[in-house]
C-alpha cells in the first residue's frame, strides 16, 4: 500500500500516463489510416477487376 502512495505523488507515474495516452493516440491514427488505405486499395482492385472483365 505504501508503494501505492509513493507511486501516486511520483512525477515518474504522470509521466508514464501521459506517454501511455500518447501512445493510444498513434495508435488510433495508425489503425485508422491502415483502415482507409486498405477500402481504397479494395475500391481501387475491384475497379480493375470490373473494367477487365468488361474488355474480355
Amino acid at each position: 500500500m505504501r508503494n501505492f502512495y509513493r507511486l501516486m505523488r511520483s512525477t515518474r507515474a504522470a509521466t508514464a500516463v501521459e506517454y501511455g495516452l500518447i501512445l493510444g493516440l498513434v495508435f488510433l491514427a495508425v489503425v485508422v489510416s491502415v483502415g482507409n488505405v486498405a477500402n481504397s486499395t479494395t475500391n481501387m482492385w475491384s475497379g480493375i477487376s470490373t473494367a477487365a472483365q468488361k474488355h474480355m
